[in-house]
């Protein structure tokens, strides 16, 4: 069974007023939500959740032609199956715990929608899209790889922001990396949503930046690494372009990591290049 949680008590104020929820309060609807959820659970039945988002919700309305006061509309968008990734099978949590990890999730859910659409877009149709596409999501990998090797024991944070090179629309992510005993551990949707991105951006040819927050719990204060992304190829940084971008992620409204240390970013794979129409690849030779 799909169903549509109202995660976020704006959004259940946006949606009350289709007369979706009768006339019981927020966290009437909560009570009653953990309730059903335990019991369909109880029967043996998997439930499937994602967030009632408000907006979302009348975009997709309007978009199919259903009335959002139906719940035959309400059914259809629980169930709509172009949600990126994998069901969210709720587990018997409780919904004071489940509902912060449930938006969290949709967030990225959204971020990998948004920036697959642009990387399918950036790489074309036909054979040669299709070769560049697995070319770019090879190197995403490796890079992913690369720098969670580079990032030693603990648990991280890669930041990302990206723009294609003709006024792109900006792309961004974060995802936390744990690497214990060597071995990179805990990837989640995240980490998808932040290949993602990184794919697209790669793939446009885009420019931005790319830091790697190292762990918080350090001594010494959290080391800071960066790579620039340009041309389809990530550059690491030198210290003091470090720094700016860390000031300039400070002018987003990103909190400035206290005790930073800028440090150089260190190298990372190859950027991808793939045959083109003419059987010659992007910047390198013809694919065997």
């Amino acid at each position: 069974m799909a169903l549509a949680v109202a995660a976020r008590a704006a959004d259940f104020v946006g949606l009350a007023r289709y007369g979706l929820f009768g006339t019981a309060p927020y966290r009437e609807y909560l009570r009653r939500t953990e309730s059903r959820l335990r019991a369909l659970r109880g029967q043996g039945v998997e439930v499937h959740l994602r967030v009632f988002d408000a907006a979302d919700y009348e975009d997709y309305c309007e978009a199919f032609g259903l009335d959002p006061g139906e719940a035959a509309a309400r059914v259809a968008y629980a169930a709509d199956p172009e949600l990126a990734g994998e069901p969210f099978v709720y587990a018997g949590e409780r919904l004071a715990e489940l509902l912060p990890v449930l938006v969290d999730d949709h967030r990225a859910r959204v971020r990998i929608s948004v920036a697959g659409e642009a990387l399918l877009d950036a790489v074309g149709d036909g054979p040669y899209g299709q070769r560049r596409l697995v070319a770019v999501m090879r190197f995403v990998t490796a890079a992913y790889l690369a720098l969670a090797g580079g990032a030693g024991e603990g648990c991280h944070l890669l930041t990302l922001r990206c723009h294609g090179p003709e006024d792109g629309e900006e792309l961004t992510a974060a995802a936390d990396v744990r690497v214990e005993g060597g071995r990179l551990v805990g990837t989640g949707r995240d980490a998808e949503a932040f290949c993602v991105t990184l794919a697209a951006g790669v793939a446009a040819r885009g420019s931005g930046a790319l830091l790697l927050h190292g762990d918080p719990a350090a001594s010494a204060g959290p080391q800071v690494r960066g790579w620039a992304l340009a041309g389809g190829r990530l550059r690491p940084m030198a210290v003091q372009e470090v720094a700016d971008s860390l000031t300039d992620d400070a002018d987003r409204g990103l909190p400035f990591p206290p005790g930073a240390v800028p440090l150089p970013g260190f190298p990372l794979p190859d950027g991808p290049s793939a045959a083109g129409p003419s059987g010659a690849e992007d910047g390198g030779e013809p694919l065997g």
